[in-house]
């Protein structure tokens, strides 16, 4: 695992709320420092050798910890992952060194063609396999752990025999990888699907969980039902808050990320809900063990 530079600036996530760093607020964090511990920005984004957007996030990152968060690995993927893609996100970590490096459990690359969307896979013992080669490999082409989210699912695989919450932990455990939990998927996931979400947060590996995800979601009628889409383009509702108090309580204090990536509102409301995931993680009792915050951190 690679060493923060400390002369980059901030490095370590800390157990505090974090909000995704989008285009339209990037401004407002250079003028002035905004009162939130961390931003989270998506990987691909960044990939450009130079220019404005790489030297605004660069002079940011002298002030707060960044979080890289990918949508373009294809973890799931049968064919493996793109060489070239792999050498220039880790060129991006390098000149960034962010403090967290994650991606989905999902792939997005099939025969060379590429869809542009994050799709699920079938909880199988080969789709199992394949996921922990291609995070074996991601972690070696990067010098570093990665954590790897649940998704967001609207149906189950006839060919699923693995239980999801069981299908990531065997993951983290063969890779030694950790988990990005995210509960606004679980709560979409849970209504979809027909599970209780509550049963599904028993399950996880806990003690692998370094950052928590909470996000809005869309309701849409299909056939007389109601579906949620995790669409990450409005407040996130009480339902989730309640799933994240209830996920903290498993990890202790972890990074609790707000994404909002689509009708996105002004920095004031995304603060707003930064300090509703803070008051969730500063209500935690004092940890039993310190050390264990620290590594979560780190």
């Amino acid at each position: 695992m690679s060493t923060t530079d400390r002369t980059k600036g901030p490095g370590p996530i800390p157990a505090r709320a974090g909000i995704g760093l989008r285009h339209p607020h990037v401004q407002e964090f250079l003028d002035h420092a905004q009162p939130v511990g961390w931003v989270e920005v998506h990987s691909e984004n960044y990939l450009a050798g130079g220019g404005l957007r790489l030297q605004a996030l660069e002079r940011i990152r002298r002030d707060l910890p960044v979080s890289c968060h990918g949508v373009g690995l294809s973890l799931g993927s049968a064919d493996g992952l793109d060489a070239a893609h792999l050498a220039t996100l880790r060129h991006l970590f390098d000149r960034i060194e962010p403090g967290l490096v994650s991606e989905h459990i999902s792939w997005s690359v099939a025969g060379g063609v590429y869809y542009n969307d994050l799709l699920p896979l079938p909880l199988t013992e080969e789709a199992l396999a394949v996921l922990c080669r291609n995070v074996d490999r991601a972690q070696e082409a990067f010098g570093r752990r990665i954590l790897i989210e649940n998704p967001s699912t609207y149906l189950d695989f006839e060919t699923s025999r693995i239980p999801e919450p069981e299908f990531i932990a065997e993951a983290v455990r063969r890779t030694g990888c950790g988990m990005l939990l995210d509960v606004n998927n679980i709560h979409v996931s849970a209504h979809n699907r027909g599970f209780d979400a509550l049963d599904y947060l028993a399950r996880i590996p806990a003690a692998a969980v370094g950052e928590i995800h909470v996000a809005g979601h869309a309701t849409r009628m299909l056939g007389g039902e109601a579906v949620l889409i995790d669409d990450h383009g409005s407040r996130t509702i009480a339902a989730v808050w309640s799933l994240l108090d209830a996920a903290l309580a498993r990890t202790g204090p972890v990074p609790v990320l707000v994404e909002w990536d689509t009708d996105i509102p002004a920095l004031a409301v995304l603060l707003a809900e930064a300090e509703i995931a803070d008051a969730a993680i500063q209500s935690l009792p004092p940890p039993r063990h310190p050390e264990r915050s620290r590594a979560h951190a780190a």
